[in-house]
């Protein structure tokens, strides 16, 4: 309930009215993002732009649904103003039951606002990337973008929407000890990770990071890295590979997350395509989940 009110709250401040009706009326059965999985431990979930099929929002959110995800995630407006307004983009969510699970911001600075459109969406989280600077001081860029997390953890904490670091392709925070770190010295329950399976091969190995990182990962990326075609034609080229023909051990994956009792959200993020490459993408997941 209290996650509705959030909701209603906000779009009654954006005045937001669709046919006459408060459009928050209309979302207020919106607040399954953060249900437990309903078989297994993971629920399998790609992002809103994977979906290259020209179909209205709702359509798209069947295709998801038929192909055997259960939600999405979806950049925000402040980072992408070609996605759908959120408002369409929410109604479909709850007619299809398909959950925004999060949104991803990258690192625009505006996370209030990043904080409201997930909210919005009844989603539970907000993925915020930590850049670095190479021509300044890392202590200094490790001092000043916690500064801008701190500020808005208040808010955060207020509206039950989690901000999630996800950072280590920028090249910041490139070890599970430090990214650990820089988590607990923020020292909110609110201010957690969002891991990568895929990104950390380049700099180490994903069931190390699991390890390490443990309880503080509450959502996870799921993508192929080849760490030998990498070393060889070039970094960018490790993602070239069907999700579970790389160099990740899936198999220790599984048994790492399992030890830190990981269940939620499993979200696909690799290149996208039709109803027929979704559903090999979903196939994919299942294979390497053990699902």
């Amino acid at each position: 309930m209290k996650s509705q009110i959030k909701r209603r709250h906000f779009l009654q401040q954006s005045s937001l009215v669709l046919a006459g009706a408060s459009l928050a009326t209309m979302l207020e059965g919106l607040s399954f993002a953060d249900s437990e999985p309903s078989k297994g431990r993971y629920r399998k979930a790609l992002g809103f732009t994977m979906i290259k099929e020209d179909l209205s929002v709702e359509d798209k959110l069947k295709l998801v649904k038929d192909v055997g995800f259960e939600g999405i995630e979806i950049p925000t407006q402040l980072t992408n103003k070609e996605i759908p307004e959120p408002t369409v983009i929410a109604r479909a969510s709850e007619k299809v039951g398909v959950p925004v699970h999060g949104v991803v911001n990258s690192s625009h600075p505006d996370l209030k606002g990043a904080i409201d459109e997930a909210v919005l969406y009844g989603a539970t989280s907000v993925l915020h990337v930590v850049r670095p600077k190479p021509d300044g001081s890392f202590m200094e860029n490790y001092r000043s973008s916690q500064e801008a997390i701190r500020k808005a953890i208040p808010y955060a904490e207020k509206k039950r929407i989690h901000l999630l670091i996800e950072n280590v392709w920028s090249t910041f925070l490139i070890e599970p000890l430090t990214m650990a770190r820089y988590i607990d010295e923020l020292d909110s329950p609110y201010v957690k990770s969002y891991f990568d399976v895929g990104n950390v091969v380049r700099w180490g190995w994903p069931q190390h990071w699991i390890e390490v990182l443990g309880k503080r990962i509450v959502k996870i990326h799921i993508k192929e890295y080849n760490l030998k075609v990498a070393m060889s034609e070039g970094m960018g080229k490790g993602f070239s590979f069907p999700i579970g023909q790389g160099s990740i051990d899936w198999k220790r994956v599984r048994e790492e997350l399992t030890k830190i009792g990981y269940r939620g959200w499993a979200t696909a993020e690799v290149n996208g395509g039709n109803r027929e490459r979704l559903a090999e993408i979903s196939q994919q997941m299942d294979r390497v989940l053990a699902l």
